[in-house]
């Protein structure tokens, strides 16, 4: 369809029942004037593939896997592959595990970079509303690692500015990204980090919306690929525990119902 404003990257991994989740949500609550959907299969080589074959209302880039990359690196390899097809004066990238949830979620995330032509990009850090006690913990145990070991568990540095807008959720300039020839893999860090960070040294402002706004809108089921494929996970409990989080979070979707309309998928 001529004229639409974004174009959605959606990496896919092994995850059918949440990538058609995830896709009929995003059928169900898009105007389809306004975006074009493009996803990328990880070479998954299942089900969710065969799915992704029947879709005439998405473009399917089938990517192979290079030997020995990373989970971090495929997935933003993926996302370069969906810019080169970007056509769209902004590209946004989600995830499977990110589910809209209202009509207006993207003519919102459009009203909030088209505020000012300085803000380069818009979205998420962590898509979620913690507890105040919740917060002082995770604050206190990141300058505990800070002051003993010069980063945090994660490896971020102590500089104050190590959030970037996540791949679950951001929304760019396209032209900013051709003009400075930006891509999500340039590094081996995680998708989006890299990008973020070359922005704002060019002085333009990536614009973080708190996430109680955002979650009037969708949802991001943190870590959902790696829970349902735990091959990608190091550590068992995260994935057992994941596994009940996710399945809780799919339950106020209705995902049961979402599942059987395969009206949807037209």
């Amino acid at each position: 369809m001529a004229n639409q404003d974004v174009t959605i990257l959606i990496p896919n991994y092994k995850t059918l029942e949440l990538t058609k989740l995830c896709l009929r949500l995003l059928r169900k609550h898009t105007d389809p004037a306004l975006a074009k959907v493009i996803v990328i299969d990880n070479d998954s080589k299942d089900a969710s593939l065969d799915y992704l074959r029947q879709l005439t209302w998405i473009e399917l880039i089938e990517r192979k896997a290079i030997p020995g990359e990373s989970a971090v690196v495929s997935h933003s390899r993926a996302l370069d592959l969906g810019l080169t097809r970007v056509t769209t004066p902004y590209v946004l990238s989600i995830h499977t595990d990110t589910l809209m949830k209202n009509n207006q979620w993207l003519p919102f995330l459009l009203s909030q970079i088209k505020q000012d032509k300085n803000i380069a990009g818009v979205g998420s850090w962590k898509l979620e509303v913690k507890p105040l006690w919740s917060k002082f913990l995770k604050e206190l145990e990141r300058k505990f690692q800070q002051i003993f070991f010069g980063t945090d568990k994660v490896g971020y540095s102590t500089l104050p500015n190590h959030h970037y807008l996540r791949s679950h959720c951001a929304l760019y300039r396209m032209d900013l990204i051709k003009n400075y020839n930006l891509s999500f893999c340039d590094t081996d860090e995680v998708a989006g980090k890299s990008l973020h960070k070359k922005l704002v040294a060019q002085n333009f402002e990536m614009r973080f919306l708190a996430s109680s706004v955002l979650l009037n809108y969708m949802e991001h089921v943190n870590h959902a690929t790696t829970v349902l494929n735990p091959e990608l996970s190091r550590h068992k409990k995260s994935v057992i525990k994941g596994l009940r989080r996710v399945q809780n979070s799919l339950k106020k979707f209705n995902a049961e119902e979402i599942l059987k309309d395969v009206a949807l998928d037209n």
